[in-house]
C-alpha cells in the first residue's frame, strides 16, 4: 500500500463532515498497518495528501514500515535532512527558535523551558526505505520541531541531551506486523 492508494481516504477526510481521526483509523487498511497512533496522525491524518509527502514518500510500501519510539542525542539532528520537497525548511526554523516557539500554545513554549525538548515526538524515517544503498534518518514530520531544535542548540538555550522520535524502519522480514513499541514514553 502506497500513500496513492490512500486518495479515496485522503478525499473524504478533506471533504470533512465529521470526518474525524477515529473516523480515519478506523478505516480497514489503515487499521491493518498496526501503526502508533501518533505517527499514523502526524503523517497519513495531517499529511497524507500533501503534494510535496507524495512527491517525497510516495514509493514507500507503507505495509513494510515498522515504527519505535526512540531515544536519539541531540547532535544526530543537527545534520538530519528532510524530504527534496522541503528542503531548506529546517534551516529557516532553526533561525528563529523563540518565534517559532512562542506562536505555539504555552505548554510547548513551557516543555522547553522545563525538559529541553518538544512536547509531541517527531516523525523520523530511516533513509534506506527511500534508497536502500542510503545510511542515516530523515524528518518525515516535526520539521519545525527539529529546526527549534537546532536553534536553540546555536544560541545555546536549555537543550536536553536526547530527544524521543517515532522512527519508522523497513519492517524485519514480510508479513512482519508493525506493532507500536510502547516501552517508553515521550518526553
Amino acid at each position: 500500500m502506497k500513500l496513492s492508494d490512500l486518495s479515496p481516504l485522503m478525499a473524504r477526510r478533506r471533504e470533512g463532515g465529521g470526518f474525524s481521526y477515529d473516523r480515519f483509523r478506523a478505516d480497514p487498511a489503515l487499521a491493518s498497518l498496526h501503526w502508533p497512533d501518533d505517527v499514523l496522525e502526524q503523517f497519513l491524518f495531517d499529511h497524507g495528501d500533501n503534494g510535496a509527502f507524495v512527491h517525497d514518500y510516495g514509493g514507500i510500501d507503507l505495509r513494510q514500515v515498522r515504527w519505535q519510539l526512540e531515544t536519539i542525542p541531540a547532535a544526530v539532528f543537527n545534520e538530519m535532512p528532510t524530504g527534496a520537497s522541503d528542503a531548506g525548511c529546517i534551516e529557516s526554523y532553526a533561525k528563529n527558535p523563540v518565534y517559532w516557539v512562542e506562536c505555539r500554545p504555552h505548554k510547548v513554549g513551557q516543555h522547553w523551558e522545563e525538559h529541553g525538548t518538544w512536547l509531541r515526538p517527531p516523525i523520523l524515517i530511516a533513509r534506506r526505505l527511500l534508497d536502500p544503498s542510503d545510511t542515516g534518518l530523515q524528518v518525515l514530520e516535526g520539521r519545525t520541531r527539529v529546526g527549534v531544535l537546532r536553534g536553540r542548540l546555536r544560541e545555546r538555550l536549555h537543550v536536553a541531551s536526547h530527544h524521543q522520535a517515532w522512527v519508522g524502519h523497513p519492517a524485519a522480514a514480510p508479513g512482519t506486523e508493525n506493532r507500536p513499541n510502547t516501552a517508553g514514553q515521550p518526553r
